[in-house]
């Protein structure tokens, strides 16, 4: 590798990459393999990278299609129909300290596909709207429009008055939440 090789800033991107993941797959381990493979399509597809350009975006769009991909791989895969699996899974004691973070997450996944791609790109991931309407391969407005329709249905779901703020640690979740546009 050369100095100022991308390759050796890819680190740096596996926290924001495993957070876009399990936002995307809600389970640990599922985000762990996209993030594998994602990483994996990256470093083989590097001579594609252009330096200069934004890696993270670039690592995000890696992650969103292979996601993407993925999922509508196993649309054609048979269910779990005897609920052999399903009866192994095991559900974590709700805490009272964690009820408002669940009420999200719950809340959170009502929300179209589309809506929560953009309200993490935009409010978790912190990147512009440019970025994110590029990214989903979308109209700038588009992406406006998704994220402010996404921010509504969730304060809604969640049952907050105009201009209420949940009680919520989570920077992710209070990202999303927030109506303030990222910094370009």
């Amino acid at each position: 590798m050369t100095v100022g090789d991308p390759r050796e800033e890819v680190i740096q991107h596996l926290p924001p990459l495993r957070a876009f993941a399990m936002s995307l797959t809600q389970e640990s381990s599922a985000a762990d393999d996209l993030v594998q493979d994602t990483i994996e399509k990256a470093w083989i597809n590097f001579d594609k990278f252009e330096p200069g350009t934004n890696l993270r975006a670039w690592l995000f769009t890696i992650l969103r299609n292979t996601f993407y991909s993925d999922r509508r791989k196993r649309r054609r895969e048979v269910a779990d129909v005897d609920g052999a699996h399903a009866a192994g899974l095991a559900e974590k004691p709700a805490h009272d300290g964690r009820l408002a973070m669940r009420d999200f997450r719950a809340a959170f996944q009502q929300l179209p596909d589309e809506q929560r791609e953009a309200l993490i790109l935009v409010g978790a991931g912190g990147f512009a709207y440019e970025e994110a309407a590029e990214m989903c391969g979308c109209a700038l407005g588009t992406i406006k429009s998704r994220a402010n329709r996404g921010r509504r249905r969730l304060a809604e779901l969640l049952g907050l008055e105009e201009g209420e703020e949940m009680l919520i640690e989570d920077r992710a979740a209070v990202g999303v939440l927030s109506s303030k546009p990222p910094a370009t």
